[in-house]
């Protein structure tokens, strides 16, 4: 048992092992869907196995399980290391892995048995949205305790990127999951047509803005500059970044409803905060890159730092898409089509995936007494499959989707449709193998990882260092 006057490393191992785990999980379940995809007949004609209820499991398992740890792991590790103390509370840090273990699990249960409430990225239904707040409320007292008991003076920015995505995501949570209960297993919104839509998209796009950016900004806020070594390359860029970010990420929402029954200036409003993003977030990209001045030569050697800074340019690429899309005119074209899934997985794969695993391949060997990772040409290779199956997954589908949206709106002469919807389906059926293809490979880099994972730590004591002099 660690001393009571070190760091907690006992529940951020958790975490970071678990990561590895649901990532390979969420993983699995998304190239089966596109397997699926072109092969209808996987589904084997069981309900359970069916696209409609993996396809949510698959989202569930990436997004708060493999995302969900990696941000567990790595807030609670950077807020002891800057804070210079243990976290606020063992037993309510340990509640939190259990906590969230047990939702995951849940998750795993009852989506693919069809019980959901149907909204996207908030399917579970009632009992488990109790206890996903029980569980949050629980994380935010460990955080922020953390943070009041704190050695030092300063709050790192890291933490306030970790700090905002725990507030807001609790919010977003449990106004979206607020429900009426008809039984055990099934519950209605109280919210009713376009409130309940607007609502959702409210929840959705900002499960986006702060559980998928703010919180994995905290990770590129701490893990770069540790990587290279050196501090980030603007603090007040960082400042300004956090500000700008948090205050106008909320109103993007209703870009996901363009031409619905959602009122214009709504969607207008939506559409105009999007494109406002593109400025913070690519100052935040500037700010993650820039902090390798002086040290661009440290990418040929270190694949930790591969993954992290092609993370950004992701993140870069994925918040200059986002705003383009959401204009009215470019989303008429792509609204409904594989274009939307080659952005989502260009953000999650690449952005997301990327930054987590570099952030993990940092922590392994730091928590569990270690001086590097078993291998460092595994690191390489997991960097080239990934990036490569990344690649082939998004231009397929950037592919794929234009000429959806194409097919889609070609009329002939007297006014009606040129294709059929089966026809433009059929001409999708190529880019569908592609993204397999890209699908596998990105998750033969997670086995990889965990082989590489596994042999790091295998026989290894756990990290019980005393608290240094500087974070």
């Amino acid at each position: 048992m660690e001393n009571q006057n070190t760091y907690n490393y006992k529940v951020v191992r958790q975490f970071a092992v678990m990561t590895v785990i649901w990532g390979i999980v969420g993983m699995l379940v998304g190239v089966i869907i596109a397997a699926q995809l072109v092969w209808p007949q996987l589904n084997f004609d069981m309900p359970w196995l069916s696209y409609g209820r993996l396809r949510p499991l698959h989202t569930n398992a990436v997004i708060f399980a493999f995302g969900g740890s990696a941000l567990f792991a790595t807030s609670y590790y950077a807020v002891q290391r800057t804070c210079q103390v243990r976290l606020f509370s063992d037993r309510l840090a340990a509640f939190t892995f259990w906590g969230w273990t047990v939702i995951i699990l849940l998750a795993a249960i009852t989506l693919p048995l069809g019980l959901t409430s149907g909204k996207e990225y908030a399917e579970l239904e009632w009992p488990i949205d109790i206890l996903i707040a029980v569980v949050w409320v629980s994380y935010a007292v460990v955080f922020f305790g953390t943070i009041v008991k704190r050695q030092v003076k300063h709050i790192y920015v890291a933490n306030w990127f970790f700090g905002a995505f725990i507030i807001t995501v609790a919010v977003l949570h449990i106004v979206n999951s607020a429900a009426l209960p008809v039984g055990l297993f099934k519950s209605y919104s109280v919210y009713a047509g376009t409130i309940d839509a607007m609502v959702q998209w409210w929840y959705g796009h900002n499960a986006v803005g702060f559980f998928l950016t703010a919180g994995f900004l905290g990770i590129m806020y701490y893990f770069i500059p540790k990587q290279v070594g050196a501090p980030i390359y603007s603090y007040r860029l960082s400042v300004v970044h956090f500000w700008a970010l948090i205050s106008t990420y909320m109103w993007a929402g209703p870009h996901h409803l363009q031409f619905t029954a959602l009122p214009d200036w709504a969607q207008s409003l939506g559409m105009i905060f999007s494109l406002i993003l593109i400025a913070p977030s690519w100052g935040g990209m500037i700010n993650g890159i820039m902090t390798l001045s002086g040290a661009w030569h440290k990418l040929r050697s270190d694949p930790i730092l591969k993954f992290l800074i092609v993370s950004l340019s992701f993140y870069g690429m994925s918040t200059f898409e986002g705003p383009m899309m959401s204009i009215k005119t470019v989303n008429a074209l792509s609204h409904y089509t594989d274009w939307t899934i080659g952005h989502v997985h260009s953000g999650a794969l690449g952005w997301v995936g990327l930054v987590s695993i570099g952030a993990i391949y940092f922590l392994i060997p730091k928590v569990f007494g270690k001086s590097e990772m078993y291998s460092t040409r595994l690191i390489e290779t997991h960097f080239w499959v990934a990036t490569i199956g990344i690649v082939l997954y998004i231009v397929a589908m950037w592919i794929a989707g234009v000429m959806q949206g194409l097919m889609w709106r070609a009329v002939n002469d007297d006014g009606t449709l040129t294709y059929s919807f089966v026809e433009a389906l059929n001409a999708m059926y190529p880019y569908y193998i592609v993204r397999l293809l890209g699908g596998l490979l990105y998750l033969s880099g997670m086995f990889i990882m965990a082989y590489n994972v596994w042999k790091t730590i295998a026989g290894s004591k756990p990290a019980a260092d005393a608290i240094p002099q500087t974070a």
